[in-house]
């Protein structure tokens, strides 16, 4: 945990779920600066927090937490930033009914006076966020993003041009940048282009020529992504009643793979992401029958499923939390898939062949084998024994 000093006050903060030994911090130089401005601190008029306050995309409730007196709206794609802001405010003593949480996959705010927004890694994320909402934007409403320079590009200030209103950006300081955009009313309101759908290719297994959704922000959203190509080439061949897991499920395109090659399986989908899930249930229910079985979890992995209730965990971990570079995530699925597993099930996970997950595997499950390589990617499998 970490203090975060503004003109707002000071706040404990910790990211979700919480670690004494994690090094990043829940907030960054980005969420500092946009605190600043809204207090006048750059030289500015101070920007007074007035009728309905929108904050989308914060990461891991810094922002919402400092506002909270001003009872915002947080809007976010991660159940992970939602367990870390709730967690965040009750340590800093803000009421529960304080602020309204919301998914993206939820309506948002009729009006919305005061719109920050947190500069997501995904563009495509960005572009369905402002198009939803953009009918919420008024002439006088103050919108302003902000993000480390380098994850704000010409194209990032082109979508807010584009969907909201003429855009202009801030001077950097500390890596980080404000973009400051003014609504235009008279821009026409277009529909979002999400979720985008295409066909896989035919060399893919038991998915070979599905449909697959994507909702926006999911990774590799326009195509199938190599790592999961390979996998699906790869994926073990099991009949029976099992219980599988697509962790980290994304579109589901594995999880629908698995269902499809073995229509007596019952399989779970689960992602910290709403789109993903989102996603993962139009492709499952898009390429099975009316009668095929499934769960679709927006989850901290397998954190809530019954130990010893899993026959087969399936995983193309994430090795990013946002722009920083992690093992932690595949970390924690790891050992929530052992916790999960029955005796003699397994963990079949992809990854690339740098990132050294054998030796993680070997250490959390005490045996590890490499079923298939590349000079890119493995796929590991190992056994709760």
């Amino acid at each position: 945990m970490n203090r975060l000093t503004t003109s707002q006050g000071e706040f404990d903060l910790a990211r979700f779920p919480e670690n004494p030994r994690d090094p990043l911090r829940a907030w960054d130089a980005a969420d500092e600066y946009l605190l600043r401005r809204l207090d006048g601190a750059e030289g500015s008029e101070p920007v007074r927090p007035a009728g309905t306050v929108a904050v989308v995309g914060d990461r891991w409730g810094a922002l919402t937490t400092a506002l909270a007196a001003h009872s915002p709206v947080q809007i976010t794609d991660s159940y992970l930033a939602r367990r870390a802001t709730l967690a965040n405010l009750a340590r800093n003593g803000a009421a529960p009914d304080s602020v309204r949480v919301l998914s993206v996959r939820d309506a948002p705010p009729e009006r919305v006076d005061l719109l920050l927004v947190r500069v997501p890694k995904s563009l495509a994320l960005l572009e369905d966020q402002l198009h939803r909402l953009a009918p919420a934007v008024h002439a006088g409403t103050v919108v302003i993003g902000t993000g480390m320079v380098k994850e704000i590009h010409t194209s990032t200030l082109k979508l807010f041009e584009r969907i909201i209103g003429p855009t202009r950006t801030s001077l950097a300081v500390k890596k980080a940048r404000l973009i400051f955009c003014t609504p235009d009313p008279a821009l026409p309101r277009t529909p979002s282009p999400w979720p985008y759908r295409y066909d896989l290719p035919a060399d893919v297994g038991a998915v070979s020529g599905c449909t697959v959704t994507n909702h926006a922000g999911i990774f590799c959203a326009e195509r199938l992504d190599i790592g999961t190509r390979f996998f699906l080439k790869h994926l073990p061949e099991r009949t029976g009643p099992d219980r599988v897991v697509d962790l980290g499920c994304g579109n589901g395109v594995v999880g629908t793979s698995a269902a499809l090659a073995n229509p007596d399986a019952t399989v779970t989908f689960i992602d910290e992401s709403y789109q993903a899930v989102a996603s993962a249930e139009a492709t499952f229910r898009d390429n099975t029958g009316p009668d095929a079985e499934a769960e679709f979890l927006v989850a901290d992995g397998m954190a809530d499923t019954p130990p010893g209730s899993v026959d087969l965990v399936l995983s193309n971990p994430p090795f990013h939390s946002h722009q920083a570079v992690t093992d932690a995530t595949a970390r924690t699925m790891f050992h929530g898939a052992r916790a999960a597993l029955r005796q003699g099930g397994e963990l079949w996970v992809v990854g690339n062949r740098h990132l050294g997950y054998h030796t993680q595997l070997r250490r959390i499950f005490g045996n590890c084998v490499t079923v298939a390589g590349d000079p890119k990617f493995v796929v590991l499998r190992a056994v709760k024994r």
